[in-house]
């Protein structure tokens, strides 16, 4: 995935950090709650970066602890970060909600089954809600937090209430 390889190479366009120290960034940043990556795919797409020439990885030793592969950008990787940059940044926004395949499907349930989803959808939409709002208001976050950062949390609640918005008239229906 593309967006993947964007987001890897913009972190290490920063500093040169190891497959674990990205995929904490990625947590810390709650990264994970727009793109699905996993720690495996964090991983496996270094390697995949290393071999295509974008990114080199260092082998470094910390104290008692094991070497780890420190990785850092080529000057092929930051070619290639500015092509994904300006390459996805000219595609057509398309914004996937995997509960739209629930709402699809709506009309084979029964009536209180039918509640049953768009109840669940409502309250997982409310924990997201909560816990943006948790992150934003945590001072240690907010400070650490670059200002893309911040605006990316303040779009997701943008369409949070958005959302909170539409499933109110989804439930006028179901």
């Amino acid at each position: 995935m593309r967006t993947i390889d964007l987001i890897v190479l913009g972190i290490l366009k920063k500093e040169a950090l190891s497959a674990y120290d990205i995929q904490k960034l990625i947590d810390y940043r709650n990264i994970t709650q727009w793109v699905k990556v996993s720690t495996p795919t964090i991983y496996k797409k270094m390697l995949q970066l290393e071999k295509q020439g974008y990114v080199k990885s260092t082998l470094k030793k910390n104290g008692k602890m094991p070497e780890k592969a420190v990785y850092s950008l080529t000057k092929k990787g930051q070619m290639e970060f500015e092509k994904l940059m300006l390459g996805i940044a000219a595609r057509p926004i398309n914004i996937f909600l995997d509960f739209n395949a629930v709402i699809l499907n709506l009309d084979s349930l029964a009536p209180a089954d039918q509640k049953a989803c768009v109840s669940i959808i409502e309250a997982n939409t409310a924990k997201m809600k909560k816990k943006l709002k948790d992150s934003m208001a945590d001072e240690s976050k907010a400070t650490a937090l670059p200002e893309t950062g911040k605006a990316i949390m303040h779009q997701q609640l943008l369409l949070i209430e958005a959302i909170e918005k539409w499933i109110e008239s989804v439930k006028t229906v179901f």
